[in-house]
């Protein structure tokens, strides 16, 4: 029986469904606010190498699009976050048939299977690019939220979690992100968006920096004062000069966001989550939030 003031949350077969048709747009779509945001950028790139860099993604990108193959050659694990309201009640099984949606897109799509088996013992492939990578979160209201990101290997290897001394304040954190991006963005395909967490735990801060990639390139932190500073970060990343394609230019990054959380007085985790120019992700509302059903 259903608890009578609470309402039935997603079930597993709309889960896996959003997943199977998620997987199979993010592959051959580039995310519309990562393409204005490479156009825009294409406008005030002042070095022309990095402008024709620029022009090259977005011709991929519609070539992509207009003839359904991947943007991308890596194309990705699978990461899925199902945010659910409080107020709904999750079935047990939820994420259950992840999995097949995830061996069933990549199969359907023809995407390269890029999972193995293990990490360290067993290093074949796992031939369907499963498992997924997947995660549950609650809020409040009655909506569920699935996240889908397609994560290239060469993005991800390019990220770190750092834990620094509480005392390194700011000026730690932002030259955490700058020896991040000056040691690795080059081999993370940039122009990029660069996600970072400060805050939370060891184990949690690499969510907060993987949770800033799904925020629209352009929309700025809710606090006035991490949106400064994520202002100050995009322009110190940009000033680097590494540019697309890492060949020169302006435009290294088209966003730095930025998510904060609390954690221990003798502590100040630090994680970079670099997205590069083939930035892949869907956002699925199951159950709107305003649903009153």
């Amino acid at each position: 029986m259903t608890h009578p003031e609470r309402k039935p949350g997603p079930t597993a077969e709309a889960v896996a469904d959003a997943v199977y048709q998620s997987i199979v747009e993010c592959a051959v779509t580039l995310r519309e606010d990562v393409r204005a945001g490479i156009e825009q950028a294409k406008e005030t790139e002042s070095e022309p190498r990095a402008r024709a860099v620029l022009d090259q993604v977005l011709e991929n990108a519609r070539i992509a699009q207009q003839d359904g193959v991947p943007i991308c050659q890596d194309t990705g694990t699978v990461w899925v976050s199902l945010e659910v309201g409080e107020d709904l009640m999750l079935p047990g099984n939820a994420l259950s048939q992840v999995n097949d949606a995830v061996a069933r897109a990549y199969a359907d799509a023809r995407l390269r299977m890029s999972v193995v088996r293990d990490a360290l013992t067993d290093r074949t492939n796992t031939s369907d690019n499963t498992p997924a990578f997947t995660e549950v979160s609650f809020r409040p209201g009655k909506g569920a939220t699935l996240h889908v990101m397609l994560k290239g290997g060469g993005s991800d290897n390019a990220s770190r979690v750092v834990m620094l001394a509480p005392g390194s304040g700011a000026e730690g954190v932002r030259r955490t992100v700058l020896e991040c991006v000056r040691e690795k963005a080059a081999n993370a395909c940039p122009p990029l968006i660069v996600g970072v967490g400060v805050g939370g735990t060891f184990d949690k801060v690499a969510g907060l920096a993987k949770h800033a990639l799904l925020r629209p390139v352009g929309s700025p932190a809710p606090a006035p004062e991490t949106a400064r500073f994520e202002k100050e970060l995009l322009r110190a990343v940009n000033a680097t000069g590494i540019g697309p394609a890492a060949l020169g230019g302006s435009t290294t990054a088209l966003a730095v966001h930025v998510e904060t959380a609390p954690c221990h007085i003798a502590a100040l985790p630090v994680a970079v989550n670099m997205g590069c120019c083939a930035m892949r992700t869907a956002s699925v509302e199951l159950i709107s939030w305003s649903d009153e059903r």
